[in-house]
């Protein structure tokens, strides 16, 4: 049986077809907020500023990147930004060990991708609800992360992590020539690749992708085993800027990740989304969490605006399909 699978948002020649209204969110924020984030704060445009907008963004982008794909398959996964913390724990401490800086980070992305696997085995091929599964890794991961390291911070890393955050290629920082080089990869694992048609389908036609003799619940089981595998890698980034591991500094994460993907036009039902549309999300997400802190907006406040932001997307978004239907 062939599937005709309809890629929303399509392959990369239409990487902006339908832009207005599939990042309508993200949209709002940078083109309202951002003026008003000019009036009222004094350090807002400055270049400065958005090299670092830039690159907290960058570590957001490695765990939003992965969530679409999640989120395609009518999936949610609550363990990135714990794991992400969990994952530079073991990466610092495997550094303050005499371990070599790319095999500490195998280290760290082998853990993220138990992680992953575990959440993709309980969720495609146990059909737990993804969201009990990955609450119950968030858990999981928070608490190893607290115990191995007594909740303090671990430091002390050597000069490589410090030259990783400080390296440039082409004068752009190393760690936004990553985001953008992960984008790329995902980009093409989504639109250029039959795994990716699959995710997809996953999401909007799972039925016909299982009749069609397509081994649904390893593909469902792989898009968790890659999120994790790439809060693993994310790690290194996240050290990098921090020079240090740090048990809880992740924590919350997955919500701006999330945040980002639905800013970004990706919807929860029928596999329908838009990568592209994620990449102006976390940049949305990364200008108004800057442009709180600029104001003094304390960070408990900032996710209620983050909340009531995403909200009213999500409403706007219904109204918009039901004028549509």
């Amino acid at each position: 049986m062939k599937i005709n699978l309809k890629l929303s948002g399509g392959a990369s020649p239409a990487l902006f077809s339908g832009l207005p209204h599939k990042a309508l969110g993200a949209i709002a924020v940078l083109f309202v907020l951002m003026p008003l984030f000019g009036v009222f704060a004094d350090r807002f445009f400055t270049a400065g500023n958005f090299l670092n907008i830039a690159l907290q963004s960058s570590i957001l982008l490695l765990i939003a990147l992965p969530m679409t794909f999640v989120i395609l398959t009518e999936g949610l996964d609550l363990s990135p930004g714990a794991l992400l913390s969990l994952c530079g724990v073991v990466l610092a401490l495997c550094l303050v060990g005499g371990v070599a800086l790319p095999l500490a980070t195998l280290v760290a992305m082998f853990v993220g991708l138990a992680f992953g696997v575990f959440n993709g085995v309980c969720v495609a091929a146990l059909g737990m609800p993804p969201f009990v599964v990955t609450l119950g890794a968030l858990g999981m991961a928070q608490g190893l992360a607290l115990a191995i390291t007594d909740g303090n911070a671990v430091s002390g890393l050597g000069p490589e992590v410090e030259a990783l955050n400080n390296a440039q290629i082409l004068g752009l920082p190393l760690l936004i020539v990553i985001a953008i080089a992960a984008y790329g990869i995902f980009h093409w694992l989504l639109y250029h690749t039959t795994f990716g048609r699959y995710v997809i389908a996953v999401g909007g036609n799972a039925d016909a992708l299982r009749l069609s003799g397509v081994r649904v619940r390893l593909v469902h089981g792989a898009v968790y085993a890659i999120s994790g595998l790439t809060a693993g890698f994310a790690s290194l980034s996240m050290i990098a800027r921090t020079n240090a591991g740090h048990p809880t500094i992740a924590l919350g994460m997955e919500f701006d990740a999330i945040a980002a993907v639905v800013l970004g036009g990706t919807s929860f039902e029928r596999g329908n989304g838009w990568l592209f549309g994620t990449v102006l999300g976390v940049i949305a997400i990364g200008i108004l969490r800057n442009g709180l802190n600029l104001l003094g907006v304390d960070t408990s406040l900032q996710l209620v605006c983050i909340g009531i932001l995403v909200l009213a997307v999500l409403l706007i978004e219904r109204f918009v399909s039901e004028g549509r239907g």
